[in-house]
Order: structure tokens, then sequence, then C-alpha cells
């Protein structure tokens, strides 16, 4: 999804992607996980923060802790390739939901 993104971006401003400050490249990557969480969040009703708790009794740090341990051993065990990108944004989107049930139950 980002690649798609970051290659759209290129097309429309015409660049290529050496021509992206660092900040830019940051500020591209943020907004792909940030635009993702959004989507999932209200596709799966806000169940990373709130868990209907039917299988899993956890609670959502918990939970969020077994999700972001099933992402790190997917990358231990196939590593980073074009095939497991995803796995990477997807932890990134997990941490941030951590932070935030963190913050919450404060």
């Amino acid at each position: 999804m980002e690649k798609d993104y970051i290659n759209k971006l290129n097309n429309v401003l015409n660049v290529s992607r050496e021509e992206f400050t660092t900040r830019d490249l940051i500020l591209q990557e943020s907004e792909a996980v940030t635009n993702l969480l959004l989507l999932k969040n209200e596709a799966y009703g806000d169940s990373a923060l709130n868990p209907a708790g039917i299988f899993a009794g956890g609670d959502a740090v918990h939970n969020l802790c077994c999700r972001i341990d099933d992402k790190l051993m997917r990358i231990k065990m196939r590593g980073i390739t074009d095939e497991t990108e995803d796995t990477v944004q997807d932890l990134i989107g997990y941490l941030i939901l951590l932070k935030v049930a963190l913050r919450q139950k404060k």
C-alpha cells in the first residue's frame, strides 16, 4: 500500500525517490501507517482498543502485545522481504495502538 502511495506521489510530482528528503520520506511513511490504522480501526470496529473478549480474555494492552509478538515471529521466521513488508507496517501500527492503549489505561 505505501509503495503504491510513493509511486503515485513520484508520478504526480515527476521526481525520483532520490529527490525526496529524509523528512519527506518520514512524512510519507507515517501518513501511510496513519491512514491504514484509521481504515482498519473503522473496519474492525475499534476492536484493538475495545476487544470483544469472545475468545481472547485479555485487555487491549495484553492482546496488542500478543499481536506484536506474532508479527515479530513472522519477521524472525521469514525476514523482511517484499512479501513480508506489510508485516513491518502492521507492526508499526500495533506499536502505535499499544501506546494509545497504555495512555488510555493511565
